[in-house]
This record gives C-alpha cells, sequence and structure tokens, in this order.
C-alpha cells in the first residue's frame, strides 16, 4: 500500500499545491476547462474571503509517494446552519486522480473534522454559497464546460458512492439555439406586461451605468434567492467583493432589471460564455490573459444565463418574462446562436418550463451527494 499522507494546507508551498493540483490532474484532458487562478488565490486565501468570518473552514492536500495526490476542502456554514436549523458540514473544491485510496483518505479527514465540530450529516460538492461550483456532474461530459461549474472527470461519481453518499439534489443544465422569433406566448406576456402601468425595464449600455444598480441588485438576490437549497444572504462587504470580484467581467449589454414604482423588483444577468477564452490563457488573467477573455467576450456565440430573481408578490405576472426577451434579444442583436441556463435545481419547474418553451434541452447534469455521520 502506497504511503498516503494527508496535509493541511497552512504553508504557502502546500496552498500552492492545493490551487494548482487539478491542471495537473486534468493535464491529459483536452476539454478540462481551468478555473480563474487569479480568484482562487483570493477565494481560498482566509484575509480576503469575507466568507471565512461566519464559516469554519479546512484546506487538505492528499501527497502519495510524496506528490500531490488529490485535494479537498471542509466547510461548516454556520451561518446557512442557523438559519435552517441545520446541522450540516460540507465538503468541496475536491479532485483526485482516479484512486480510492487517496479519495477515501480525503473524505475520512473532512467527515471526522466535521464531526469532531458538532455536525451530523456532510453534504457537498457544495462551497460557502450556491455561487461557487457545485455538486459533481453526473451526465453531458460529451459538452463543453462552462465556467463557475464544477469541471469534475466521470470517475469522481464512482468514487464518492463506493463511500456510501447518496443523492442530496440535483441540478440540471440546458442547453438550445438561440430563438430568432419569441413564442406567440411570450409574444402576448410581453405586449401585456409593457401596457402595465408601474412597471420599468432598464437596460445597460456601459459599466459606468450599471454600477449605480449593483449592490440593489445584490439586496434583491438576498431577497429572492433565499428558498434556494445552498444559498447563503450575503452582508454588505460580502456584496461589494462580490461586485468588485465580477464587475470587469460583466456585460451590461446582457443585464436587465425592473423597478415597479421606482423600486428595484427583478433582475436578470447574463453574460457571453467567456470559457473558450478562460481556457486559452490557462486561467491566468495576468499578464496578458485578459486579452483572451475580452476577446471571447465580444466574438462568443454562446448566451450564458448567470442570475435571476423577482420579488415574491411580483413573480407570475410577465416579469420574468420580460427580463428574459430582452436578455434574448440582445443575444440576437450580437449574433449568438446557443443560449446556456447554467445550473437549474431540478425541482424548479417554472425556471425548467421557461427553457423548455424556447426549445432548449437538458444537456448536462451535477449532483450533490450526502452522508449521515
Amino acid at each position: 500500500m502506497a504511503d498516503i499522507i494527508i496535509k493541511e494546507a497552512v504553508t504557502r508551498k502546500e496552498l500552492h499545491d492545493f490551487i494548482f493540483l487539478p491542471e495537473k490532474i486534468h493535464k491529459n484532458e483536452p476539454d478540462w476547462l481551468p478555473p480563474i487562478y487569479m480568484d482562487d488565490k483570493e477565494l481560498f486565501n482566509k484575509k480576503k474571503n469575507k466568507s471565512y468570518k461566519y464559516a469554519d473552514a479546512i484546506l487538505l492536500v492528499a501527497y502519495k509517494d510524496s506528490k500531490p495526490a488529490g485535494r479537498i476542502m471542509g466547510i461548516i456554514n454556520k451561518r446557512y446552519n442557523d438559519i435552517n436549523h441545520e446541522y450540516n458540514g460540507r465538503f468541496c473544491f475536491m479532485d483526485c486522480y482516479n484512486d480510492q485510496e487517496v479519495f477515501h483518505a480525503l473524505i475520512k479527514k473532512v467527515e471526522d473534522w466535521v464531526k469532531e465540530n458538532g455536525m451530523g450529516r456532510i453534504v457537498g460538492p457544495l462551497g460557502f454559497s450556491d455561487k461557487d461550483p457545485q455538486g459533481f456532474q453526473t451526465e453531458g461530459f460529451e459538452y463543453p464546460m462552462f465556467m463557475t461549474s464544477a469541471n469534475n472527470s466521470s470517475y469522481m461519481n464512482t468514487l464518492i458512492e463506493n463511500e456510501g453518499y447518496g443523492k442530496k439534489v440535483d441540478l440540471v443544465n440546458y442547453l438550445g439555439k438561440l430563438p430568432q422569433a419569441l413564442p406567440e406566448v411570450y409574444v402576448k406576456v410581453l405586449s401585456r406586461v409593457e401596457k402595465a402601468e408601474g412597471y420599468k425595464i432598464i437596460e445597460f449600455n456601459k459599466k459606468k451605468e450599471l454600477k449605480p444598480y449593483i449592490l440593489d441588485v445584490l439586496e434583491l438576490m438576498n431577497d429572492t434567492f433565499n428558498e434556494i437549497y445552498g444559498f447563503v444572504p450575503l452582508n454588505d462587504k460580502e456584496k461589494a467583493e462580490f461586485a468588485a470580484r465580477y464587475l470587469p467581467i460583466l456585460d451590461p449589454k446582457f443585464i436587465k432589471v425592473v423597478e415597479s414604482n421606482g423600486k428595484l423588483i427583478g433582475f436578470a444577468i447574463g453574460m457571453p460564455d467567456v470559457s473558450p477564452g478562460i481556457k486559452a490563457c490557462n486561467g491566468r488573467l495576468l499578464p496578458f490573459g485578459i486579452f483572451k477573455v475580452l476577446k471571447e467576450s465580444k466574438q462568443s456565440k454562446k448566451l450564458l444565463m448567470m442570475l435571476g430573481g423577482v420579488k415574491k408578490e411580483f413573480r407570475g405576472k410577465g416579469i420574468e418574462v420580460l427580463m428574459a426577451v430582452k436578455i434574448l434579444q440582445s443575444g440576437i442583436n450580437h449574433k449568438m446562436e446557443l443560449v446556456d441556463s447554467h445550473l437549474v435545481l431540478e425541482d424548479n419547474t417554472r425556471m425548467r418550463a421557461e427553457y423548455e418553451r424556447v426549445g432548449c434541452k437538458v444537456v448536462k447534469k451535477f449532483r450533490i451527494y450526502q452522508k449521515d455521520i
């Protein structure tokens, strides 16, 4: 039996091993999509990532025969547990070679850590919130990977199930051709909503126009996402951090908000899929990789839907359709060909129906696992 040692990543070298190990594991997988390493360095920095203020976390690296062979992060999200009356620990950002011994050593170490901290169940892959990559992909490996989702090898599902883990919840990813003509039901709803008094759709062309709305959008996200599994509300500092992280790569033309009597009631955020640009620069934006990402943003043929929400009392009144139509029209104007849903919870029947209405089909599935400990 090989010598496997699990170390907590606390030194600069160990943290480097943790962050950059996946690119070694997947070096022979031509379709693998790296993360943006600049973001990862902030994400795993306890001094810079505000999430560590309400969550306990541990970063572990497995060394086999003295070489990095796997990694895992354990999290106890105290804020989420308190809000939802749960006693769950989490694992996330897990990766390793196709090696059950290494996988077992990593997951067992996190299970023990979670149990020692009073938790009775472990779920994952699930990060600080649903904004981090979640789940292991289980289906659709023939389709291109996309940013901010899990990018695991197919064997990870076998490894986790061999450890006694079962399904907690599945998420699906829709893909379809960008419709050049709107479904008739959309035309009718759009006409009705546009004639209604009090609703105002706001569109943007420049980031300076968008900037005043960002924090209000994130506050509305807090309000509308509280029913979504895994979501943790952002505090004011986290909103500012989130805005600073994503504003540089957002295209304001694919962001729509709706006001009612001067108050924000809905938002929808899409963006060109820049995954090929991230792949081209190997996840390294500096010093010149950012130009490859920006180039891809201008020439991308795929519209990636990221976030959206409507205040509860305004749902079912056509606000969702209004924003969706405006984003689709922006995609058509930019000669895009495909629309990608990002991740949708399997039981979100309302959202799934909208994607199916415009001809999209499920192409990928992701699973969050659980195990009582």
